[in-house]
């Protein structure tokens, strides 16, 4: 019995071990002052089944778990977060539209591209906090695999 507690610690030790570190937007600042990274930001929605699907399936492969580890920060930003995100002395707050309805301001401010914010979108970040590039939609392990090897090389 003693034997099989012993595995069973060890055996999830090992699997929680090559997990990929998620951070929320709230760290942002004291991640980069401890040490300045690039950064990945995963903008979604709750009722949106292609973030779902992104999520658990390419973001959950080991080789692009890696990659993005070795990228930099991985961060998980809900698009209807109702409380404010301050990065870099800027306070974003969500913004409603409508009964049950609405979006936040830095998922606006990372994910719009042509004034225009889609689920589910990946924004990838430079050390200097710019958008060096946005993939719009469901992307496969293939895809997402060619291009963090393309921004990394940049």
């Amino acid at each position: 019995m003693k034997f099989l507690l012993i595995f069973f610690f060890l055996l999830s030790y090992t699997f929680s071990f090559g997990q990929l570190e998620e951070f929320k937007l709230t760290q942002y600042d004291s991640l980069q002052k401890e040490h300045s990274k690039s950064s990945i930001v995963f903008i979604h929605t709750d009722w949106c089944k292609y973030c779902k699907q992104l999520k658990n399936t390419t973001l959950q492969d080991s080789n692009i778990q890696k990659k993005m580890k070795e990228f930099g920060y991985y961060f998980d930003l809900n698009a209807e977060e109702k409380n404010s995100i301050s990065i870099n002395n800027v306070e974003f707050y969500y913004k409603p539209t409508g009964n049950n309805t609405g979006s936040h301001e830095l998922a606006e401010e990372l994910g719009s591209i042509d004034g225009k914010l889609e689920y589910p979108t990946l924004v990838f970040l430079n050390e200097k906090h710019e958008i060096i590039h946005q993939i719009v939609g469901f992307i496969t392990v293939k895809e997402f695999t060619e291009t963090i090897n393309r921004i990394a090389k940049n």
